[in-house]
């Protein structure tokens, strides 16, 4: 008997990786409705292949190799994504032959993609030759001379009005009849099907004008939806293009060499000048510069990098140049984990387009089986005569594919995921993108979050006759010695508000564990902690007690300076809110969705941070575990947004409708963790996603509303005899193209429209 293998997103194939969203019930293998992931089961042993069709452009050309491929023995699951025309097949067969000749004989041309090529930017674009622009040009003006003959003669079928129609056919409108006699052949009911036989249809009953007239217009419409989708893939592809091919790396005799990218492995040293892309993943090891990583992480302004600091693939050094050591290589960059991310979303059919899809399976053939209907019932029953009811039967099957509504999804949710991701907003799948809009709440973790993730100076208190800078100095010379963060960020502080003023060398340092530091500056010894120290010097006084109780109320950290005569200063530390957070907060609350904060922390550290955003649900003392709690309980009033680092708060990552990672262009686990990753630290991208998933539902909405109501119309039109054959063209082709066209507009999306 034959083992059966899950397969889900949390599975691995037994032979390669299978991207297809098996595990989401989304592919239909033949099957009238997609099955949830419980039920789908594969063999122990099968195999995957990926390949990319250039002629697969609409879902025309996907229900023809779904109908020829779903059938063959051995072929397990399909997987579809039209804009970046790729066919992910799960099967059981020892080679690709039979696969490659059943889509060869559909007139398709498949390349099969492996490891070399499996990310790399399209080779065969999209295009259309000049040869074949002339011929359509042909095409055009004899269907409009034989239209325009027609119209003065009054005469639909004389010898000069045949010849032009004949031209214009053979010249153009050819691969519309191939494609439609394939589809025959494949008993497939698709739009090329239809507008074959209605222009044989016209012909049969002397409409020769029209029938070239309705042809042409129908492959003119369709070369121009093709080259309009070639937007939204050059949307994808601008991501996939943005690494350089080469690499100057340093030897083993220490010269520097160009070589290439993909060869670099960890560890090496990569020179970068001054204006160059930055080719691998790596940490600045000598010089400095600004780097612009707006193709990573979505930041507008240049960040400055010195020793020790992140770069990133793809993203362009300034006027400075440094040395590198790669961290990660050319397959595993943080560019490539991007895109990776962002083909596998595209092939994750969303909510809406899985409805529009099993809507167009019932649809074609109702209004199929109602075109005949029209044609017979009426001369049958009703007297009527047969060529107007046969002429608007024909009307009806041109209008009757359902194309506008099926490729108006998919290049929807597309144009959100390449805006988004431009901007730096990583979405993992379609349905994520739609579900946006509906959160409720939106639960915030604390640390590394809403806050920096690491402690700060925020004030100085002297206590003594010392101003705050001497205070400031002293201890800044104490900690210099000292490896503590909070020490460290006090030395930190000091150099940025020291105006270059020297430290003062230190006698006697000591590190006293769980208390803080000492040692002698200019013959006068100092101590350095907290509270405890204090406490056992016997410096405590009633002046101090109320500053360090009001830091304690506030969530902040007291760190007090004292000498011989008592207490100098005290020095108030915590991990400080970003910048925006509050306003952030605000956006949230004018979207419909309200911020909550889990904190492990304690309550009172929560409080403080979370009146600071202007975070009203704020709680403390939480463990991972009662942080998905916390979440769960959320859930009861509407869907819920997790904001964290993806790592200790993934059990809450998980819980959420949505996860979403902070600092994700840092981070592995963030990236594999989430569901939307924030490619840098900008909490203002949070209410982005939601305005761009508002945006998405609205131009869904639009298509759709837009597709029906239209075919609807002009149904009605049909069965009183208002409709010709070219009208019934502009209506289907043409609403097609603008819903192409107002999928689109997501593209621009954040260009000043967001904020």
């Amino acid at each position: 008997m034959n083992h059966l293998h899950r397969f889900d997103e949390h599975s691995e194939p037994a032979h390669g990786t299978c991207s297809c969203s098996c595990g989401h019930g989304e592919c239909h293998d033949g099957a009238e409705e997609p099955v949830g992931p419980e039920e789908i089961v594969l063999p122990d042993s099968f195999r995957v292949s990926r390949f990319r069709i250039d002629d697969m452009d609409c879902p025309v050309e996907e229900r023809l190799i779904r109908n020829r491929l779903a059938t063959m023995p051995g072929i397990l699951k399909l997987e579809f994504n039209l804009i970046e025309r790729e066919l992910t097949v799960c099967h059981t067969l020892e080679n690709n032959a039979q696969i490659v000749a059943a889509i060869d004989g559909l007139g398709m041309t498949p390349c099969e993609l492996n490891g070399s090529n499996l990310h790399e930017p399209e080779k065969a674009t999209y295009s259309i030759s000049r040869k074949a622009w002339w011929l359509l040009g042909i095409s055009g003006m004899a269907a409009l001379g034989s239209e325009a003959v027609a119209w003065a003669t009054g005469v639909e079928s004389s010898p000069l009005i045949i010849g032009l129609a004949l031209v214009s056919m053979s010249c153009g409108c050819l691969p519309t009849f191939r494609k439609g006699w394939t589809a025959l052949k494949s008993l497939t009911l698709n739009i090329s099907f239809l507008m074959s036989v209605a222009t044989i249809g016209a012909i049969a009953i002397g409409q020769w004008p029209e029938a070239a007239v309705v042809i042409w217009l129908f492959t003119l419409a369709e070369k121009i939806e093709a080259l309009s989708l070639d937007r939204a893939r050059n949307a994808i592809r601008r991501l996939m293009a943005v690494a350089p091919e080469t690499a100057t790396v340093r030897g083993e005799n220490g010269e520097w060499q160009e070589v290439e990218a993909k060869t670099v492995r960890t560890g090496k040293v990569v020179r970068v000048r001054p204006g160059e892309r930055i080719p691998l993943d790596g940490v600045v090891l000598a010089g400095w510069s600004s780097v612009n990583q707006s193709s990573i992480t979505g930041e507008s302004i240049p960040v400055d990098k010195a020793a020790g600091d992140p770069v990133f693939a793809g993203t362009v050094n300034g006027n400075g140049s440094f040395e590198l050591r790669v961290s990660g290589d050319y397959e595993h960059t943080t560019l490539s984990r991007i895109v990776a991310a962002v083909q596998k979303a595209q092939s994750e059919r969303a909510p809406t387009q899985r409805f529009v899809d099993a809507f167009a399976r019932y649809y074609t053939p109702s209004v199929v089986a109602a075109a005949v209907l029209v044609a017979i019932v009426p001369p049958l029953f009703l007297g009527a005569g047969w060529h107007s009811w046969i002429y608007n039967a024909l009307v009806m099957l041109v209008i009757s594919c359902p194309c506008a509504l099926v490729i108006s999804t998919p290049v929807t949710v597309v144009s959100g995921l390449a805006a988004a991701a431009h901007h730096g907003i990583l979405i993992k799948g379609g349905a994520y993108l739609e579900s946006g809009r509906k959160l409720k709440s939106l639960a915030f973790d604390k640390t590394g979050t809403l806050t920096v993730g690491h402690p700060a100076v925020t004030e100085i208190i002297p206590m003594g006759d010392l101003d705050s800078v001497d205070g400031l100095r002293l201890a800044a010379s104490l900690d210099v010695h000292a490896s503590h963060p909070i020490a460290r960020c006090i030395v930190t502080h000091w150099k940025e508000r020291g105006e270059g003023r020297a430290l003062m060398p230190v006698t006697n340092f000591r590190n006293l564990p769980g208390h803080g530091v000492s040692g002698g500056i200019d013959g006068q010894s100092y101590y350095l902690g907290n509270q405890r120290l204090i406490e056992e010097l016997g410096c405590v006084t009633p002046m101090l007690e109320r500053e360090m109780l009001r830091l304690e109320h506030l969530g902040k950290t007291a760190v007090v300076l004292a000498g011989s005569s008592g207490p100098l200063a005290v020095i108030a530390v915590s991990d400080t809110l970003r910048e925006n957070a509050g306003q952030v907060v605000a956006e949230l609350r004018e979207l419909g969705v309200k911020a909550v904060m889990l904190s492990g922390d304690n309550h009172l550290t929560a409080k403080a941070i979370g009146h600071g955003a202007g975070i009203e649900d704020a709680r403390g003392n939480l463990l991972p575990e009662e942080k998905l709690d916390a979440i769960s309980g959320l859930q009861r009033t509407g869907p819920v947004g997790m904001v964290g680092d993806g790592i200790n708060d993934a059990p809450a990552l998980a819980q959420a409708d949505i996860g979403f990672a902070m600092g994700a262009a840092g981070s592995d686990a963030a990236l594999e963790t989430a569901d939307v990753a924030l490619m840098d630290d900008d909490l203002r991208k949070l209410p982005d996603f939601i305005r761009l998933s508002h945006g998405t539902g609205r131009i869904l909405s639009q298509n759709i509303i837009f597709a029906l109501s239209t075919k609807a119309l002009f149904f009605g039109l049909t069965l009183v005899g208002g409709v010709t054959l070219w009208m019934a063209v502009f209506a289907d082709m043409g609403v097609s193209l603008l819903v192409v066209f107002n999928s689109l507009r997501l593209l621009g999306f954040f260009n000043g429209k967001a904020r």
